[in-house]
């Protein structure tokens, strides 16, 4: 058995390694749950904190959130039915609100933003990114919306050797819409901001603008402007960049190389043009997040100006790719920058938001957001809240101060040998996995000595 020694609550005690983060995890949910008590019966209560380490222990693509399964993991496989209750009328509960559950997130997010703006160069960043949640199978269940396919995608993609698919049209499905905001620092692992779902049919019908300016707003209202907003490229809009700097807002914005700018001699061309004819500034060696090697990349960048915000100075930072064929990076701020390694900076800001990207896949995946199967919009909002509350803390877990422990929880409940496994920096999927093995051995333990 693997022990540790400690700090805080349970300084002096050697706990195993499971009990360890079994008490981090308690830690974690303990001012929620004080909260939670005094709008809720105390069994609500129990059965809250009970689905919580139920959804660690529950690995399940296709079934990660049926409340059936999550009922026997909850108490007992003999006693599913029970459990299975115990969760319906926890959802069910009038007495509490999802708005409780994203309360309790943005008061998390403020204070990791302001340990982040306490480090020295160290950016806050916001980043920002759209997903959706596809249920293909499903009919009946409150504010479905056709979205687009993205699995569809992958199966119609042309292979060698194989037949053409059928079609190469988008293929629409039932599904939610979803809005991800992700804090993160340069160097520091991510904290979960925000998740949003919304619909755009009735009776919750609402479109992609309000509830931009709804998160926008929010994050004006939570943060300031400490943080340094990153956007992708679906966000570059005339509407959206006013919104931005009418408000002064900081921004870090991938902008499309055909959309035009005006440059420093008031001429209005794209993006793309801006670098014809002129020699990068400099160059550096950066890794490549999504394809795990270090690449070449080279920059330059110049003032420049929207058409509709000439009064507002804005820097086009034009990041090169050191292979061809690959485009480059057009991104657009108003941060200051006066010399390279300022640009650099935003460069290598820009790369973390494959971060959200990363949330997106590992929520669908590890956490199975999409097999939620609750009839009712109401009570599917608060169970994925419970999950994204879930996400948040397995973030936690990647901080650097618990890199020991980590090392340790991964040797006793997910031990690997291969190379790459050993040289991921945030290996979130086996955290949760050697979490998943340990309290289910802990669970089977209480059992056992129980009967």
């Amino acid at each position: 058995m693997f022990y540790f020694t400690t700090n805080g609550s349970a300084a002096g005690r050697d706990l195993p390694v499971g009990d360890f983060f079994c008490e981090r995890l308690q830690t974690f949910l303990t001012p929620l749950l004080f909260f939670l008590d005094q709008l809720l019966d105390r069994r609500l209560v129990n059965t809250f904190a009970g689905l919580c380490e139920s959804l660690i222990r529950l690995r399940s693509r296709a079934t990660g959130l049926y409340l059936s399964e999550l009922g026997s993991y909850l108490l007992s496989p003999a006693q599913a039915p029970a459990g299975t209750k115990r969760i319906s009328n926890l959802l069910r509960s009038s007495k509490w609100q999802e708005q409780h559950l994203i309360n309790y997130l943005a008061l998390q997010a403020q204070v990791y933003a302001q340990q982040l703006q306490h480090l020295k160069k160290e950016l806050v960043l916001l980043l920002w990114d759209e997903s959706v949640q596809e249920k293909a199978e499903s009919l009946q269940s409150e504010g479905l919306c056709a979205v687009r396919s993205s699995k569809a995608q992958r199966l119609l993609r042309i292979k060698k050797g194989y037949y053409e698919p059928p079609t190469r049209k988008p293929v629409h499905v039932p599904g939610l819409r979803w809005v991800g905001l992700l804090l993160a620092g340069l160097q520091q692992p991510p904290q979960l901001a925000r998740f949003r779902w919304w619909s755009s049919r009735q009776p919750q019908f609402t479109s992609l603008a309000p509830v931009r300016l709804e998160l926008l707003n929010w994050a004006r209202e939570l943060f300031g402007r400490t943080v340094l907003h990153v956007f992708d490229r679906g966000y570059a809009s005339k509407e959206w960049l006013g919104l931005l700097l009418n408000q002064q807002d900081r921004l870090l914005l991938r902008w499309p190389s055909a959309y035009k700018l005006l440059d420093g001699q008031g001429r209005l061309k794209r993006a793309s043009l801006f670098s014809v004819g002129r020699r990068a500034t400099s160059s550096q060696k950066v890794w490549d997040l999504v394809g795990k090697c270090q690449v070449k990349r080279s920059l330059l960048w110049q003032r420049c100006w929207h058409v509709a915000y000439q009064d507002c100075p804005l820097t086009l930072i034009i990041c090169r790719p050191g292979k061809a064929g690959r485009q480059p990076w057009y991104l657009l701020t108003n941060e200051k920058v006066e010399t390279d390694k300022q640009a650099w900076q935003l460069v290598h800001a820009y790369a973390r938001r494959w971060q959200i990207e990363q949330s997106f896949r590992f929520s669908k995946s590890e956490l199975a957001m999409e097999s939620c199967r609750l009839w009712f919009w109401e009570n599917k909002m608060k169970l994925l809240q419970i999950v994204a509350l879930v996400y948040a803390f397995l973030l936690t877990l990647l901080a650097k101060e618990l890199q020991p422990h980590i090392q340790t929880l991964l040797r006793a409940g997910c031990h690997r040998t291969g190379k790459r496994a050993r040289n991921t920096p945030n290996p979130l999927y086996r955290i949760r996995l050697a979490l998943a093995n340990l309290f289910n051995q802990l669970n089977l333990n209480n059992i056992q000595s129980s009967g």
